[in-house]
C-alpha cells in the first residue's frame, strides 16, 4: 500500500513519538510576524534561551502596518510598540526581518512563496491561522498559537496530534467569471465549517491540476475555514516552475536533486485515505457569503436558504446570521448595496488576483458611494502590478492604491469598517467584527466579483460585466 503526502512528510520530520500519543515534529521553516511573536520572544528572554535554528526563521511585518502611510512612529501606539518589538527581537536573536524598508516586505503567506522559502515536502509553522496557504506546494503547513511560536523558536519542534486525510477531488474546469475563491467557498459550504476537524485536506483532480500556483494558494489558504488543520496539493511541474529561480530556491547545481525529492513526496497512486469527496467543478458558480462564517454562502444567482430548511445544528446559526446581516430568508444577494470594496489579503492579494480585478475595473468607474481599496499582498506584488500599469487602471476607476499589508482583512490597522457598513471583500473571514467594527458586515467573494460590486455599487454577477450582460434581468 502506498502513502499519501501527509504520511510521507510526517514520517520524514518525526523526531519521536510522545507518551501522550502526539508526535514531536521537526519544523523546517518558521515564519513570524509582529502580532503573535512578542510574547514568544519575551518568554525566551526570561528563561535565557536562544533561538535554536535562527537560519530557519524569517520575519515580516504585515498585520498592523498602515497601508496609506509608512511614517514612523505609527499613530496607533500599540501598533508602534509591536513594530519596535519585532525589530528588537529579530536583531537580538539573529533573525532575518523583512521590515518596511525592505522590498521583500509583505503579508507572511505571500512573502514565503514568492521568495522561494516555501518548498515541497517541508513542515512549515507560523503564528497565523492561514499558514495552510503554503500547502499549495506540497508542504504540511500549520498555523500555531503564541505558546507554540515560543516552542518552535526554542526547539524547532512541535508536539502534534495525528491527522486523518480527506482527499477532495474536483473534476471539470471552472467556467468564465469563476475562480479559485469560488471553488473553495463551494467546498466549505458543502462540507461545513467543522467538516474538516481532525483532518488534513488533500485537493486533487482535473480542476486542481489546471490551476496556477497562485490559485492553488487561494484554495489551501481557506482550508482552515472548513475546519481542516492543513490543506495541501501534491507537488508537480507547475509547483517546480514557480519555485525555480526565486531567491531562496535551490541553486542550479542542486536543482535536479531537489526537484526529484520534491516530486517523490507526492501521494502514491495507491495511497489510502480516511475519506474521499468528489465535486463537479464545472458546476461551480461565482459565490457570495450571506452570513457570519465562510460556510454561509450561495452562488450569486441563488437565494439565501431558509433556516427551517437546514439541519437543526445549522438553523440556529443561520437565524443569528440573518438577524445580524439584515437579510431575509429566501432573499437574493444580487442588488445588495455595498459601502466598501476591499481587494487584498493573503487569500487574494497576489498579482493574478489584481489582474482579474483590473480586467473588470478597466474603463469603468466605482459607484460614487463606494470606498474602494486595492492592497497588494507584498511590495514585490505591488512593483509587478505597477510595472503592468494595474495601479493606474485601479486609480482611474476610482480605487485607492495602497501599500502592502493585511489591511481590511482583519483591521488591526487603520483600514476599518464603520457602523453598519457592508463590505464586498476578497479576504477569508466574515466573522462579526472581523473588519474593525462590531456591526460591520462582510460579504466574501472573488477579487473580480469585488471589482464588479465596486463598479455597480451593489452585488452583481461578474459574468454580466464580462460576457455582455447575458445573465442580466
Amino acid at each position: 500500500m502506498g502513502k499519501n503526502l501527509l504520511e510521507k512528510v510526517w514520517e520524514a520530520h518525526t523526531v519521536r513519538r510522545l507518551p501522550t500519543g502526539q508526535t514531536q515534529l521537526f519544523i523546517g521553516l518558521h515564519l513570524v510576524h509582529e502580532v503573535t511573536s512578542p510574547q514568544a520572544f519575551e518568554a525566551l528572554r526570561q528563561r535565557g534561551w536562544k533561538v535554536r535554528y535562527p537560519g530557519r526563521t524569517f520575519a515580516t511585518v504585515d498585520h498592523i502596518v498602515p497601508t496609506d502611510t509608512r511614517k514612523r512612529p505609527f499613530a496607533d501606539s500599540l501598533a508602534e510598540e509591536m513594530m519596535a518589538a519585532i525589530e528588537t527581537n529579530c536583531r537580538e536573536f539573529g533573525i532575518a526581518l523583512f521590515d518596511l524598508s525592505d522590498d521583500r516586505q509583505g503579508i507572511v503567506h505571500v512573502v514565503g512563496p514568492e521568495l522561494g522559502l516555501t518548498q515541497p515536502g517541508m513542515t512549515i509553522a507560523c503564528g497565523d491561522s492561514h499558514t495552510s496557504t503554503h500547502g499549495a506546494f506540497g508542504a504540511i503547513a500549520l498555523g500555531i498559537g503564541t505558546s507554540q511560536v515560543r516552542d518552535v523558536l526554542a526547539t524547532q519542534c512541535l508536539a502534534l496530534d495525528p491527522l486523518k486525510v480527506r482527499r477532495i477531488r474536483l473534476g471539470g474546469r471552472l467556467g468564465p467569471g469563476c475562480f479559485a475563491k469560488d471553488a473553495i467557498l463551494t467546498i466549505i459550504r458543502e462540507l461545513g465549517v467543522k467538516g474538516g476537524v481532525g483532518y488534513a485536506y488533500e485537493y486533487a483532480g482535473e480542476l486542481i491540476e489546471a490551476l496556477s500556483m497562485e490559485e492553488r494558494m487561494t484554495i489551501c489558504n481557506m482550508s482552515i475555514e472548513g475546519g481542516a488543520r492543513v490543506g495541501y496539493i501534491n507537488p508537480d511541474e507547475t509547483a517546480l516552475e514557480y519555485i525555480r529561480g526565486r531567491p531562496f530556491a535551490p541553486p542550479a547545481e542542486a536543482w535536479d536533486d531537489a526537484a526529484r525529492w520534491w516530486l517523490s513526496m507526492a501521494s502514491d497512486p495507491d495511497a489510502s485515505y480516511d475519506d474521499e469527496v468528489e465535486i463537479d467543478g464545472s458546476r461551480i458558480e461565482p459565490v457570495v457569503t450571506w452570513g457570519i462564517h465562510p460556510g454561509q454562502s450561495v452562488p450569486v444567482g441563488e437565494r439565501i436558504p431558509r433556516p427551517d430548511d437546514l439541519p437543526p445544528e445549522d438553523g440556529a446559526s443561520a437565524r443569528a446570521a440573518l438577524e445580524f446581516m439584515g437579510f431575509r430568508p429566501g432573499q437574493r444577494l444580487v442588488g445588495t448595496r455595498i459601502d466598501v470594496a476591499f481587494i487584498g489579503s493573503c487569500t487574494n492579494g497576489r498579482l493574478s488576483d489584481l489582474r482579474e480585478a483590473a480586467a473588470v475595473a478597466r474603463g469603468r468607474r466605482t459607484a460614487p458611494h463606494v470606498k474602494a481599496l486595492v492592497v497588494p499582498g507584498s511590495r514585490r506584488v505591488a512593483a509587478a502590478a505597477e510595472a503592468e500599469g494595474l495601479d493606474e487602471v485601479f486609480r482611474e476607476a476610482g480605487f485607492e492604491w495602497r501599500d502592502a499589508g493585511c489591511s481590511m482583512c482583519l483591521a488591526m490597522n487603520p483600514d476599518k469598517l464603520t457602523d453598519r457598513q457592508v463590505c464586498a471583500s476578497s479576504s477569508n473571514r466574515n466573522f462579526k467584527g472581523r473588519q474593525g467594527h462590531p456591526t460591520g458586515r462582510t460579504l466574501l467573494m472573488s477579487p473580480a466579483m469585488v471589482a464588479a460590486a465596486a463598479v455597480a455599487g451593489e452585488v452583481v454577477d461578474v459574468r454580466d460585466l464580462i460576457d455582455g450582460g447575458r445573465r442580466s434581468g
